[in-house]
């Protein structure tokens, strides 16, 4: 799939919904941190991840962008690092005069209020005043992988983000997720929607049934139940 398709059907879908698709294709998922939060409540985005390690100056960032293409997500390896900001307004700035789709950053940002008005997508854990007072030695994967957290993301992966987190997936399994997503999604909000008129979620689901066969079968589980169903509350 295309960047502008995967932004395009991620718009309408969720990082839980994501994951949801994810479990049950048995799919591979990475997690980022959870102090990883978009700098504007309500932001969407999906892309193919551009790798960039931050060593102290901004040159790696503007290196990583000659390469960019059209809805690349820029995925920014500061090392969680939250006693110096990486990001600032001009590199947001020329992030989003270069094509991208947005900006997510294992560490800090500054310049709130530029950032703000300039209305473009960063995901950071937080902001510090300060900026970088080190020029560290510049690794050979500068450019190929970015960690965040526990593992690492390259070329290779697509990133989604929303206001619940951060999560990446290898590009080669987007579309196949996607599309159950947006199953997932068509039968919750179907579920979500029966609730006020007065079918709760525990006849739609059968859950008196689910019960008397777990009694008779301890190894019955309720996603057991779920697949045989149809339902979708937790896959």
């Amino acid at each position: 799939m295309s960047c502008r398709d995967i932004a395009h059907v991620f718009s309408k879908l969720s990082t839980p919904l994501v994951a949801d698709a994810c479990l049950r294709l048995k799919q591979p998922l990475r997690v980022a941190p959870v102090t990883v939060h978009p700098l504007v409540a309500g932001t969407r985005i999906a892309g193919r991840v551009l790798p960039a390690r931050h060593y102290g100056s901004v040159d790696i960032f503007l290196e990583a962008m000659t390469a960019a293409k059209p809805g690349d997500i820029l995925v920014i390896d500061n090392g969680g690092r939250t006693d110096e900001a990486c990001i600032g307004d001009l590199t947001v700035l020329e992030t989003k005069a270069s094509g991208l789709r947005g900006l997510i950053v294992w560490g800090c940002h500054r310049d709130t209020p530029e950032l703000l008005r300039i209305g473009f997508p960063v995901f950071s854990q937080g902001t510090c005043p300060v900026g970088p007072q080190r020029l560290d030695p510049r690794e050979p994967e500068a450019l190929i992988s970015a960690r965040f957290g526990g593992f690492s993301v390259t070329r290779q992966d697509t990133v989604f983000a929303d206001d619940d987190g951060v999560i990446f997936t290898p590009s080669k399994n987007t579309g196949e997720i996607l599309s159950v997503a947006q199953a997932i999604a068509k039968a919750e909000r179907a579920q979500a929607k029966a609730i006020p008129t007065g079918e709760k979620l525990r006849d739609q689901l059968h859950f008196d049934e689910y019960l008397k066969k777990r009694s008779a079968d301890s190894s019955y589980t309720f996603r057991k139940h779920l697949r045989a169903i149809g339902g979708e509350i937790e896959e």
